[in-house]
């Protein structure tokens, strides 16, 4: 009463009809609760929010009885249906796809037969006339559910077989002190011959005081015994040779064995050796170190353009398309190239292109990689490792933060390249506040860095809140969003940019002060604060050359210390913790690794691969992790249609563990290995933007990601991944959504 009585008071004079239209308006919120629970308690899944809302918007009765309320949801469902597609058929999948990529659970045979018949309904099909429908779909159901059993069986059944052949293999292994049995040898001439890298240590296992416990595969050391003979000859020659001042003899080249043969086909502790067109060139590196906004890129650029032919390799999609774009801005057309685009211009001679794209047998006069620092990510850093080594150009620029040198250094040494390096300094200085800033103290041409999706839009909130206009830049936007926002903030339609650490990496912004909400973050694996590099590379950004005298770099009222910024600021390169830079394999290394295992199986390949290929005390490489690789193998290991280089395809699919990534990828893979077309993901019916919640907002966010994979897919397996236009189209359609939500300046509904 006090609510309607306030609602009615706003309204004065007031009339029965305004009375009555306050009353429904004030009902329909417990409606929407009543609507849910029916639609939960008849396992409608379907059933968005949105529709319940619409549905309780459109009665009309002051005590509406539940099955008046289930009329109402009936039919705005039915409406819906009928908006997903031109057929019942269309409009169904366009259901399931919404469910799929709301993250919610497979709907059971029940549940799945109960939505085809509302969609049935939907298009007055009844009775009979729905009876052809049905069980059309009824048996496509029972083929998808059947389908997907038995390759999770097949899946199962193979990483146990691979599992249960790792076990044997270890459990085979012997100690040291059998060596010399096994060989027919001394214990002296072992570890000689150990050190020497004759006698392959199969596994080591660390024991208290950092010592190591040594085993060895007894088949292999079986087809070695024939070479003792030769071994302790070699050994005499070299005695004598030693003793007469003569020339060295020449070193014995380690046996075939189970576990060196996978580690020589592997070759990861040769890696440079794999660029084969890299090595032979005659290549000189430039590495151009520097902190941001020290024009690290105008150099490199300049010699690129003046190039006859050239690549330059960026670490996102966006800058990419800014390479591209610099390029042209200079005279020189250039291609594109990335995980999920192509643009071929033609008569170009030059290519802008993500760093996993690098195209290691096009033989170029110039390539640029940048972002050097990113050797040391760990998801990421074999990319780089790779692309140094393999960019196919007698001159290099290797670009990067001044922590990325050693590594830099040491696989041009790996490389045998000659490397010169270029210092630059910062065009304008950077300088930490003295004093926190509060959120009443922003003003325009001022970043504030969040380190989570939920901080940044809690803080445009407030922001919009006391009347300030923003822009927000974070990861799970697109790189035509995060274009479009960094547009309004410096054309001056935002005055503050709310962001993630996704602005430390490009989009040059005119930005005054950069502002850390706090100055910590998780990381992935912990909670810690924010290293010396983290703070140059994103406090960086503050300041622009020509357009501000100085950078700021402050913290946030209650989000840390300003003394800690200023001591970050001021203090050295931090050396990385290792040195040597990831390496991973690729589709010949696989190819080989299966042949001399005799194993189809990806999981099996890459375990091997893991435990076999790369020591963990290697001197020059370290393995990167296979973590998600070997996941996504496991779930599709038993797809039947697929070939093992096909599943390695999918195996480096960018996708969201956290987001029933690698069980889509499974659905999508068994799809194509059917013979049939994987439809790509769909967001249905999106709300006027001025209404959007923040579920719906994220909703998109996730959907758009999804088609990100679908789209890289279908640039690998065309034939399978058949509608490009549609994806492209729902591809633009999310951005310009997205877009239009976040230019709300006057939402209290996006942060509820």
């Amino acid at each position: 009463m006090s609510a309607l009585i306030r609602r009615v008071a706003r309204q004065l004079p007031a009339d029965a009809e305004t009375i009555r239209t306050a009353l429904l308006a004030l009902r329909r919120r417990g409606w929407i609760t009543r609507l849910n629970d029916l639609a939960s308690r008849a396992g409608r899944l379907w059933a968005r929010r949105a529709d319940k809302e619409t549905a309780a918007g459109t009665v009309a009765e002051l005590a509406p009885a539940d099955e008046t309320l289930l009329a109402a949801l009936e039919a705005v469902l039915a409406q819906r249906f009928r908006s997903l597609g031109p057929t019942p058929e269309a409009a169904l999948e366009a259901v399931l796809a919404e469910l799929t990529e709301a993250g919610q659970p497979a709907l059971s045979a029940d549940r799945h037969a109960q939505l085809a018949r509302e969609v049935a309904v939907a298009f007055g099909l009844s009775g009979e006339d729905s009876l052809p429908f049905l069980d059309a779909v009824g048996a496509r159901e029972a083929r998808r559910r059947r389908e997907q059993r038995e390759a999770e069986t097949a899946a199962r059944s193979r990483k146990r077989e691979e599992v249960a052949r790792l076990r044997a293999w270890e459990k085979s292994l012997v100690e040291f002190r059998e060596l010399p049995g096994l060989l027919g040898c001394q214990e002296r001439e072992a570890l000689r011959w150990i050190a020497a890298g004759l006698i392959p240590v199969a596994r080591r296992i660390p024991q208290r005081g950092g010592r190591e416990r040594w085993e060895f595969d007894p088949a292999e050391l079986a087809t070695l015994r024939r070479a003792v003979p030769q071994w302790r000859e070699t050994d005499r020659a070299a005695v004598e040779a030693k003793r007469r001042g003569g020339p060295a003899a020449p070193a014995l080249r380690l046996g075939k064995g189970a576990v060196a043969a996978i580690a020589r086909v592997a070759a990861l502790d040769r890696y440079a050796g794999h660029f084969a067109t890299a090595r032979a060139l005659n290549r000189r590196i430039t590495l151009v170190t520097g902190p941001t906004n020290s024009g690290k890129s105008h150099t490199a650029l300049d010699a690129l353009a003046a190039a006859e032919t050239g690549m330059a390799l960026a670490p996102l999609r966006l800058l990419a398309h800014e390479f591209r774009d610099a390029l042209a801005s200079r005279g020189v057309p250039a291609s594109l190239s990335t995980g999920e685009e192509r643009i071929p211009v033609a008569g170009a001679r030059h290519l802008a292109a993500t760093v996993e794209m690098c195209p290691f047998h096009l033989p170029v006069d110039v390539a640029v990689v940048d972002e050097a620092q990113m050797l040391a990510d760990r998801d990421r850093g074999a990319a780089w490792t790779a692309a140094i080594m393999g960019a196919p150009a007698r001159q290099v620029f290797v670009l990067g933060a001044p922590e990325c040198a050693t590594q830099v250094k040491r696989i041009a040494a790996l490389c045998g390249d000659p490397v010169e390096e270029v210092s630059l300094r910062r065009k304008g200085p950077l300088v930490a506040a003295r004093a926190p800033v509060g959120l009443g103290e922003l003003g325009p041409g001022d970043a504030v860095v969040a380190f989570s999706r939920r901080d940044v839009l809690d803080l445009r909130a407030e922001l919009v809140r006391r009347g300030r206009r923003v822009a927000v830049v974070y990861g799970a936007l697109s790189p035509e969003v995060r274009r479009a926002e960094a547009a309004r903030f410096r054309e001056g339609d935002a005055d503050i940019l709310v962001a993630t650490d996704a602005i430390g990496m490009g989009l040059n912004l005119p930005i005054r002060r950069v502002i850390f909400s706090t100055l910590r973050k998780f990381d992935g694996t912990e909670r810690r604060e924010l290293n010396t590099q983290e703070i140059k590379q994103i406090g960086g950004r503050a300041g622009r050359f020509g357009r501000f005298e100085e950078g700021v770099v402050a913290v946030l009222a209650g989000g840390g210390s300003p003394e800690f910024v200023k001591t970050m600021l001021e203090a050295a390169p931090l050396p990385p913790e290792d040195p040597r830079p990831l390496v991973q394999p690729d589709a010949d290394i696989i190819a080989n690794v299966a042949q001399e295992i005799g194993s189809d199986s990806l999981f099996g390949v890459l375990a091997r691969i893991k435990r076999a290929v790369l020591r963990p005390d290697d001197p020059n490489y370290r393995l990167a992790d296979l973590t998600q690789a070997m996941a996504v193998a496991g779930a599709i290991d038993g797809v039947a249609g697929l070939s093992l280089l096909q599943r390695w395809t999918y195996a480096l699919c960018p996708v969201d563990e956290r987001d029933n990534g690698v069980a889509r990828l499974a659905r999508w893979a068994i799809e194509h290995g059917a013979g049939r077309g994987v439809v790509p993901p769909n967001a249905g019916r999106l709300p006027a933007p001025e209404r959007a919640s923040r579920d719906e907002l994220e909703r998109a966010e996730k959907t758009h990601k999804r088609l990100v994979a679908w789209r890289w897919l279908a640039l690998r397996f065309p034939a399978a991944y058949v509608a490009r236009e549609e994806a492209h189209a729902e591809t633009e359609r999310l951005d310009r959504w997205i877009e239009d939500v976040l230019r709300q300046q006057r939402r209290a509904k996006l942060v509820a």
